[in-house]
């Protein structure tokens, strides 16, 4: 029985087509699932929006309505900063009447599958044993729905079917399509070919008798020769590219903001060196992962090696396999060099975070694999009461398999981020108003106006102030202090001074702004200086102009929010 069991599960080298096809398919089915588990939760509503569409995605609508968004800071911003693939992806559809919104919803599963292909068909490569594939795309398909990446269908979402496109067909020493692959990757994800150059450079370097050496064939010369020749031609396009928003922020500048700090909104520099370097969202090695096993899996893979007897299974491990090795090797390598150019090559982490996580997903698929071979080989050759230990190994290894399908699911699975618009009469308001109207809010409420009224905003919370770009940050800083001087000023003219300075139509407000304890409890709006002044009037009993004008200027009530006019504000020569 158990001997069967093996057989089905743990082919050997030669793999028989139905095998390696059920074993496909039933990945393809894993990744579709989890795929729909997130659109399920994407159409809940009419007002859902993933998190960081809410900025990357919002401008786009820009290709249905090119009077959306006019001179909007916001907008013309982060789609400066999108790339090129990424960007013509989304207006390609849009010219066929596809809200790129909608889009957004539909390309993770679309971007999960064909992952899913590639990460089985690497696996299968190096260890051809198609159960460990099945196990490998478990996990790598856990890992992507336990983080917010591949679900946010933005530019980071398309490094996984690229990248492990170009670990396949390097395998496959397809030098025509690993060009291809780079060359999308500097499309969609530039951060992607520094490591696919590394990978290439270390294609020519051996480990021979207790020392580094260089191969001496010279079609892996020529090899890597061409595809790092295209992935300088990609990067040189970036180099050469100027920006409209001024220099990247330093280090040295960096450690003297509040944002960067450890209860900044762009959190980078805290105090505790092993959050630092190995789970610092920005700033680590291995930030949130969601789950350890493919990490533990991938750990004891290494002691299985040193024991083929007892994991007979290792044996079908091939040289391929280094191939991990050095993707890891490059990861660490661009990780580190991007902490010592900070902020030149964008957040160090984007060098390790997703790699790493394809490494440990296969690498985790094949110990697993090899850890059930060997409970199934000890259980056979167990001579004493063989038929209770075949129990006993069949008993252990559909419990270890039960729970590796089902942990997920122990925590919030899918992790989507998907936000679900509370306030649809607020949505409406403002989408029935001019396209070109400028809304000034301070609330959190204000980052969902423009994904759900197509409406721009002065200023927004989570993601919009992106403070790694000085000439763009340099202007959300202004407009976020001169917001909250004018918000919480007594003087009803330094009101009106700020709507002329920034053409404001409208002005959201919470009722439970006028407390000092809302400024406080802001991580967003306490990192700007004004909201220290802004409190200690608070603290005097001054009452803010803004309030003031409420009862006679209020345009649109809803739950705890009021809408109030600017005009109407402009007119009235004194506050109540």
């Amino acid at each position: 029985m158990i001997s069967l069991r093996r057989s089905i599960f743990f082919t050997a080298p030669r793999i028989k087509l139905s095998a390696k096809f059920i074993w496909l398919i039933l990945s393809l089915i894993f990744a579709i699932f989890y795929g729909v588990l997130g659109l399920k939760i994407a159409f809940s509503s009419d007002y859902v929006v993933q998190d960081d569409a809410r900025q990357h995605i919002f401008w786009m609508r820009r290709f249905l309505d090119p009077q959306l968004f006019p001179n909007d800071l916001l907008a013309d911003y982060f789609q400066s900063v999108a790339p090129l693939g990424y960007t013509t992806l989304y207006q390609v559809f849009a010219m066929i009447g596809i809200d790129p919104m909608l889009l957004n919803k539909f390309l993770p599963i679309l971007l999960c599958t064909i992952t899913t292909g590639f990460c089985f068909s690497i696996c299968l490569q190096m260890f051809p044993v198609p159960f460990a594939g099945f196990l490998a795309t478990l996990l790598l398909n856990q890992y992507l729905w336990l983080r917010d990446d591949l679900v946010s269908g933005t530019a980071v979402a398309f490094v996984y079917p690229l990248f492990t496109a170009f670990i396949y067909y390097l395998l496959r020493h397809n030098l025509f399509i690993v060009c291809i692959a780079i060359a999308l990757l500097g499309m969609f994800y530039p951060q992607g070919v520094f490591i696919c150059a590394g990978i290439l450079f270390l294609q020519l370097v051996y480990w021979q008798f207790g020392c580094i050496t260089f191969t001496s064939n010279r079609r892996d010369y020529l090899f890597c020769a061409i595809g790092l020749g295209v992935a300088f031609l990609v990067l040189s396009v970036y180099a050469l590219k100027s920006s409209d928003y001024g220099p990247v922020m330093t280090a040295t500048e960096a450690k003297t903001l509040p944002e960067f700090q450890s209860t900044g909104l762009s959190q980078f520099f805290v105090d505790i060196p092993q959050h630092f370097w190995f789970t610092g969202q920005r700033s680590g090695i291995m930030p949130k992962y969601g789950t350890i096993l493919p990490i533990l899996a991938t750990l004891l893979l290494f002691p299985m090696l040193l024991f083929s007897q007892v994991f007979p299974l290792v044996k079908q491990l091939n040289s391929k396999g280094w191939l991990l090795v050095q993707i890891t090797l490059a990861s660490l390598l661009m990780f580190f060099v991007a902490h010592a150019l900070l902020f030149t090559l964008h957040l160090p982490t984007r060098y390790t975070e997703h790699s790493l996580r394809i490494v440990t997903a296969i690498a985790g698929g094949i110990a697993i694999a090899i850890l059930l071979d060997a409970l199934f080989y000890w259980a056979i050759n167990t001579k004493s009461n063989s038929q209770k230990y075949q129990w006993c190994a069949l008993g252990t290894a559909t419990l270890l398999f039960t729970l590796i399908t089902i942990s997920p699911f122990l925590e919030k699975f899918p992790k989507t981020d998907y936000v679900i618009g509370k306030f649809p009469p607020l949505y409406e308001f403002f989408a029935q108003q001019p396209k070109d109207i400028l809304i000034a809010s301070l609330t959190e409420e204000v980052a969902n106006i423009p994904s759900f009224s197509q409406r721009s905003i002065l200023v927004g919370g989570v993601g919009f102030p992106v403070p790694y770009q000085k000439g763009y940050y340099a202007q959300i800083r202004q407009r976020m202090n001169d917001l909250i001087a004018a918000q919480y000023s007594p003087d009803l003219q330094q009101v009106k001074s700020f709507i002329q300075k920034y053409h404001i139509d409208y002005w959201l407000v919470e009722n439970s702004a006028w407390d000092r304890a809302y400024i406080a409890g802001s991580r967003w709006i306490r990192q700007y200086h004004t909201a220290h002044q802004a409190i200690n009037l608070l603290q005097q009993g001054k009452i803010p102009a803004l309030a003031k004008e409420i009862n006679q200027c209020s345009v649109f009530q809803t739950g705890n929010f009021v809408v109030l006019q600017a005009d109407c504000i402009m007119h009235n020569k004194k506050g109540f």
